[in-house]
Protein backbone atom coordinates (compact mmCIF):
# COMPACT_ATOMS: atom_id res chain seq x y z
CA UNK A 1 0.00 0.00 0.00
CA UNK A 2 3.21 2.54 0.62
CA UNK A 3 4.38 2.16 -2.76
CA UNK A 4 0.64 3.17 -4.20
CA UNK A 5 0.89 6.05 -1.77
CA UNK A 6 4.34 6.97 -2.96
CA UNK A 7 3.67 6.85 -6.84
CA UNK A 8 0.46 9.28 -6.10
CA UNK A 9 2.93 11.92 -5.15
CA UNK A 10 5.41 11.65 -7.67
CA UNK A 11 2.72 11.95 -10.69
CA UNK A 12 0.42 14.51 -8.21
CA UNK A 13 2.46 17.76 -9.18
CA UNK A 14 1.96 16.75 -12.56
CA UNK A 15 -1.93 16.04 -12.59
CA UNK A 16 -2.10 19.36 -10.97
CA UNK A 17 -0.45 21.12 -14.25
CA UNK A 18 -3.13 19.38 -16.49
CA UNK A 19 -6.21 21.07 -18.12
CA UNK A 20 -9.74 20.76 -16.76
CA UNK A 21 -12.41 22.07 -18.51
CA UNK A 22 -15.83 22.25 -16.62
CA UNK A 23 -19.23 23.15 -19.02
CA UNK A 24 -22.05 23.70 -17.01
CA UNK A 25 -25.36 25.92 -18.01
CA UNK A 26 -25.40 27.16 -14.12
CA UNK A 27 -22.98 29.74 -13.46
CA UNK A 28 -23.26 28.94 -9.29
CA UNK A 29 -21.97 25.25 -10.64
CA UNK A 30 -19.03 25.98 -12.59
CA UNK A 31 -18.05 28.39 -9.92
CA UNK A 32 -17.67 26.05 -7.36
CA UNK A 33 -15.95 23.42 -9.35
CA UNK A 34 -13.40 25.60 -10.53
CA UNK A 35 -12.80 27.16 -7.01
CA UNK A 36 -12.62 23.13 -5.39
CA UNK A 37 -10.42 22.15 -8.02
CA UNK A 38 -8.13 25.35 -7.69
CA UNK A 39 -8.35 24.66 -3.78
CA UNK A 40 -6.68 21.58 -4.67
CA UNK A 41 -4.02 22.57 -6.17
CA UNK A 42 -5.26 22.76 -10.15
CA UNK A 43 -3.74 25.33 -12.03
CA UNK A 44 -5.61 25.11 -15.50
CA UNK A 45 -8.93 25.01 -14.86
CA UNK A 46 -11.40 26.92 -17.34
CA UNK A 47 -15.62 27.36 -17.06
CA UNK A 48 -17.90 28.04 -19.20
CA UNK A 49 -21.57 28.38 -19.37
CA UNK A 50 -22.34 28.19 -23.04
CA UNK A 51 -22.25 24.57 -24.01
CA UNK A 52 -22.45 25.46 -27.78
CA UNK A 53 -18.43 27.15 -27.76
CA UNK A 54 -17.32 23.41 -25.78
CA UNK A 55 -15.78 22.31 -29.16
CA UNK A 56 -14.36 25.53 -30.30
CA UNK A 57 -12.97 26.49 -26.32
CA UNK A 58 -11.58 22.50 -26.26
CA UNK A 59 -9.85 23.00 -29.80
CA UNK A 60 -7.90 25.64 -28.60
CA UNK A 61 -7.64 24.98 -24.73
CA UNK A 62 -7.04 21.08 -25.55
CA UNK A 63 -8.29 20.25 -21.93
CA UNK A 64 -6.65 16.52 -20.58
CA UNK A 65 -10.59 15.86 -18.18
CA UNK A 66 -13.76 17.25 -19.07
CA UNK A 67 -16.62 17.31 -16.25
CA UNK A 68 -19.94 17.82 -18.29
CA UNK A 69 -23.25 18.89 -16.88
CA UNK A 70 -26.36 17.06 -19.28
CA UNK A 71 -29.09 18.93 -18.93
CA UNK A 72 -28.01 22.35 -20.74
CA UNK A 73 -29.80 24.42 -23.49
CA UNK A 74 -29.14 24.92 -26.81
CA UNK A 75 -26.85 21.73 -26.99
CA UNK A 76 -27.21 19.66 -23.80
CA UNK A 77 -24.58 17.02 -22.67
CA UNK A 78 -25.57 14.30 -24.58
CA UNK A 79 -25.03 16.28 -27.91
CA UNK A 80 -21.83 17.74 -26.85
CA UNK A 81 -20.53 13.79 -25.90
CA UNK A 82 -21.47 12.53 -29.22
CA UNK A 83 -20.01 15.49 -30.89
CA UNK A 84 -16.55 15.35 -28.67
CA UNK A 85 -16.38 11.83 -29.46
CA UNK A 86 -17.30 11.73 -33.15
CA UNK A 87 -13.96 13.81 -34.40
CA UNK A 88 -12.20 10.44 -34.09
CA UNK A 89 -9.39 11.41 -32.51
CA UNK A 90 -7.37 8.19 -31.18
CA UNK A 91 -6.13 10.07 -27.72
CA UNK A 92 -8.00 9.19 -24.80
CA UNK A 93 -9.99 12.49 -23.47
CA UNK A 94 -11.74 11.59 -19.83
CA UNK A 95 -15.41 13.17 -19.67
CA UNK A 96 -16.93 13.03 -16.49
CA UNK A 97 -20.63 13.64 -16.66
CA UNK A 98 -22.18 15.74 -13.49
CA UNK A 99 -25.63 15.68 -13.28
CA UNK A 100 -28.78 15.77 -10.82
CA UNK A 101 -30.69 13.63 -13.70
CA UNK A 102 -30.48 9.99 -11.53
CA UNK A 103 -32.45 7.69 -14.27
CA UNK A 104 -30.73 4.82 -15.27
CA UNK A 105 -31.61 5.84 -18.70
CA UNK A 106 -29.33 9.01 -18.35
CA UNK A 107 -26.93 6.91 -17.60
CA UNK A 108 -26.80 4.30 -19.58
CA UNK A 109 -27.02 6.99 -22.35
CA UNK A 110 -24.21 8.94 -21.24
CA UNK A 111 -21.92 6.20 -21.34
CA UNK A 112 -22.89 4.67 -24.61
CA UNK A 113 -22.18 8.60 -25.70
CA UNK A 114 -18.62 7.85 -24.59
CA UNK A 115 -18.70 9.21 -21.06
CA UNK A 116 -16.23 8.09 -18.84
CA UNK A 117 -17.41 8.26 -15.89
CA UNK A 118 -20.75 9.23 -14.18
CA UNK A 119 -21.60 11.33 -11.20
CA UNK A 120 -24.79 12.23 -9.55
CA UNK A 121 -25.38 16.06 -8.13
CA UNK A 122 -25.01 16.67 -5.51
CA UNK A 123 -21.82 15.30 -6.02
CA UNK A 124 -19.40 14.27 -2.77
CA UNK A 125 -16.49 16.47 -2.90
CA UNK A 126 -14.35 13.90 -2.11
CA UNK A 127 -15.29 11.35 -4.38
CA UNK A 128 -14.73 13.96 -7.16
CA UNK A 129 -11.79 14.86 -6.61
CA UNK A 130 -10.61 10.91 -6.15
CA UNK A 131 -12.46 10.62 -9.61
CA UNK A 132 -10.66 13.06 -11.09
CA UNK A 133 -7.24 12.31 -9.75
CA UNK A 134 -7.76 8.82 -11.14
CA UNK A 135 -8.93 9.96 -14.89
CA UNK A 136 -5.95 12.40 -15.17
CA UNK A 137 -3.40 10.13 -14.08
CA UNK A 138 -5.00 7.82 -16.51
CA UNK A 139 -4.68 10.43 -19.23
CA UNK A 140 -1.09 11.39 -18.15
CA UNK A 141 -0.24 7.35 -18.79
CA UNK A 142 -2.20 7.29 -21.61
CA UNK A 143 -0.12 10.44 -23.41
CA UNK A 144 3.53 9.13 -21.68
CA UNK A 145 2.53 5.88 -23.56
CA UNK A 146 1.47 7.70 -27.09
CA UNK A 147 4.02 9.64 -26.89
CA UNK A 148 6.75 6.40 -26.20
CA UNK A 149 4.78 5.18 -29.83
CA UNK A 150 5.97 7.72 -31.51
CA UNK A 151 9.09 7.82 -30.82
CA UNK A 152 9.73 4.50 -31.50
CA UNK A 153 7.65 4.59 -34.77
CA UNK A 154 10.20 7.65 -35.61
CA UNK A 155 13.09 5.39 -34.79
CA UNK A 156 11.78 2.38 -36.99
CA UNK A 157 11.19 4.77 -39.76
CA UNK A 158 15.07 6.58 -39.26
CA UNK A 159 16.42 2.67 -39.00
CA UNK A 160 14.54 1.59 -42.17
CA UNK A 161 15.84 4.40 -43.86
CA UNK A 162 19.45 3.65 -43.29
CA UNK A 163 18.71 0.32 -43.71
CA UNK A 164 17.61 0.72 -47.06
CA UNK A 165 20.75 2.99 -47.71
CA UNK A 166 22.99 0.05 -46.42
CA UNK A 167 21.24 -2.53 -48.91
CA UNK A 168 21.63 -0.10 -51.97
CA UNK A 169 25.00 0.39 -51.47
CA UNK A 170 25.76 -3.18 -51.05
CA UNK A 171 23.65 -3.88 -54.58
CA UNK A 172 25.91 -1.45 -55.83
CA UNK A 173 29.36 -2.78 -54.48
CA UNK A 174 28.02 -6.25 -55.45
CA UNK A 175 26.90 -4.85 -59.25
CA UNK A 176 30.74 -3.71 -59.12
CA UNK A 177 32.10 -6.80 -58.27
CA UNK A 178 30.36 -8.81 -60.92
CA UNK A 179 30.93 -6.44 -63.27
CA UNK A 180 34.61 -6.45 -62.43
CA UNK A 181 35.09 -10.18 -62.07
CA UNK A 182 32.96 -10.68 -65.91
CA UNK A 183 35.97 -8.20 -67.43
CA UNK A 184 38.62 -10.11 -65.36
CA UNK A 185 36.75 -13.99 -66.48
CA UNK A 186 37.02 -13.07 -70.06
Amino acid sequence: MCCLGRADMVSEPLLHKMKILVVDDDRMSVTLLERLLQRRGYSHVMGITDSRKALDICATFDPDLILLDLIMPEMDGFALLEALREDGSESFLPIVVLTADITEEARARALEAGATDFLVKPVSQAEALLRIRNLLEVRRLNVVLENQRAALEEAVRERTAELRCTIAELQTANQRLQSASAFSGA
